[in-house]
């Protein structure tokens, strides 16, 4: 049975806290432009500095996802790409960097492909584990072992209406990491990322050892040095998924994510 990559996912977050620094944490969807084109962009963020990566599986119905992510996953839907597109970009990235990949994904379409099957393949494929926006804790027992069984991360989302008692059950049904949703609403760049998340981790932190990593709104330098002053890892996705959609060609979109990765990579950096 092969086993996935959650230690890896763990040794990366643990070797950016032994850095005096917060992981830099690129979202990315497959299929988009292109399957190819995809693969390209998840190395390239990569290159450019990005520790772990988050593969999205575009789905028609993306309720946590702004008009860009939208935008991308309508292209990459249109495009045909299927569940085996999203395993093959999980394979051929973390092939070629070693970096841990996961899957962000909605619950619907792993119920429907077979979560056990799913489990299997992105532990084969080298997958780190899944984020799981969705899936509601109390409903993910199922899931969670067959993600153990095969040593898959399931990652979940907190956000600041979560209270204390729900934040408790949430981190202790998780592993990997857990995803703080910097404020309510959906993704996509803000202008400040501010209070609201950092009175999110501290509520989260009070209820777990899994590192925090914080999404949803930062698109800059600025703004990830803000977060990693507070997170273990900063998120990143709307801001390296506009600069695709707003490129010439792939080539000048895979030049522009992985500049943008170093300068995420620079400003984690806490000194």
């Amino acid at each position: 049975m092969s086993k996935g990559n959650i230690r890896l996912l763990s040794d990366t977050l643990a070797k950016a806290r032994a850095e005096d620094r917060a992981a830099l944490v690129a979202y990315l969807p497959a299929g988009f432009p292109t399957v190819d084109g995809g693969i390209e962009a998840v190395k390239a963020v990569i290159a450019g500095g990005a520790d772990v990566v988050e593969v999205g599986l575009p789905h028609s119905d993306p309720v946590l996802d702004g008009a860009v992510i939208q935008t991308a996953d309508d292209i990459a839907l249109r495009g045909g790409v299927r569940i085996a597109d999203v395993l093959r970009t999980v394979r051929e990235a973390h092939e070629a960097t070693g970096a841990p990949v996961l899957v962000m994904t909605y619950w619907n379409p792993i119920d429907r492909y077979g979560p056990e099957r799913f489990a299997a393949e992105l532990a084969e494929a080298g997958g780190a584990g899944c984020i799981l926006p969705d899936l509601p804790v109390q409903e993910s027992a199922p899931w969670r072992e067959h993600a153990d069984k095969h040593g898959l991360a399931t990652v979940f989302v907190v956000a600041p209406s979560s209270k204390d008692a729900r934040l408790a059950t949430i981190t202790a049904a998780g592993s990997g990491f857990v995803y703080a949703a910097s404020l309510m609403g959906v993704t996509g760049t803000r202008e400040s990322v501010g209070n609201e998340a950092q009175e999110l981790v501290r509520r989260t932190r009070a209820t777990t050892e899994l590192p925090v990593c914080v999404g949803l709104g930062v698109s800059n330098a600025v703004q990830a040095k803000e977060v990693a002053g507070f997170a273990d890892g900063v998120i990143v996705g709307s801001a390296f998924v506009k600069l695709l959609l707003d490129a010439p060609d792939l080539p000048a979109g895979l030049a522009a994510v992985r500049a943008l990765a170093g300068e995420l990579a620079e400003g984690v950096r806490r000194s």
